[in-house]
């Protein structure tokens, strides 16, 4: 069964992503319905490079290069950034592109898909910032003998408690003797009053 025309621009306008179209010049002449509710903005305003308005500063220059590269190879791509939805919160997309060709075989420009994933990309940053976090709380470890307290450094040498404090910190201390220390080592020893 062939799709006729109009079942064909209810799948591209009511489909689930946003897509867009661009021609050979790499301007943008089409977006779908869900692109534009996504972003708020009439086709008027998207069009050519007014899409890239809602692009994150930060994700700019590298999602224009990645696409100008693309472009220029006829070769597909993908690639991650923050896009500004009509609310003004900008969501992670995940944006895909590919040449297309007409009938003749000629190239035509560009079509790309549009999915949020935003929940993925912090999903993965917390997850990051959990396995950091393990990271750092590993590096304190210190591995201390149980008998004689002695620290086994990152070459695998042991050395005092005193010599590996003063080698790993600015921590400046003292020698003295605990009640309990007193009481075992010195026993004979009373305290003066």
């Amino acid at each position: 069964m062939e799709l006729s025309y109009d079942e064909y621009k209810t799948l591209t306008e009511q489909s689930p992503i946003l897509i867009w179209r661009s021609n050979i010049t790499s301007e943008c002449d089409y977006f779908n319905e869900r692109w534009l509710a996504f972003t708020g903005r009439t086709m008027e305003r998207e069009r050519g490079n007014g899409w890239a308005e809602g692009v994150h500063r930060d994700d700019f220059d590298r999602c224009l290069k990645m696409y100008l590269d693309s472009f220029g190879q006829r070769k597909g791509f993908e690639m991650e950034y923050r896009l500004r939805r009509h609310d003004g919160l900008y969501r992670w997309i995940l944006d895909r592109g590919a040449p297309f060709y007409d009938e003749a075989g000629v190239f035509a420009g560009f079509i790309g898909s549009c999915i949020d994933i935003t929940e993925q990309i912090e999903a993965r940053m917390a997850l990051f910032k959990a396995k950091e976090k393990e990271i750092r709380k590993l590096r304190q470890l210190l591995p201390i003998c149980s008998h004689c307290k002695k620290i086994r450094d990152d070459r695998g040498y042991w050395s005092d408690v005193d010599a590996y404090l003063l080698e790993h910190s600015d921590t400046v201390f003292s020698h003295g003797v605990c009640p309990d220390c007193r009481l075992k080592y010195y026993p004979g020893y009373e305290k003066e009053k």
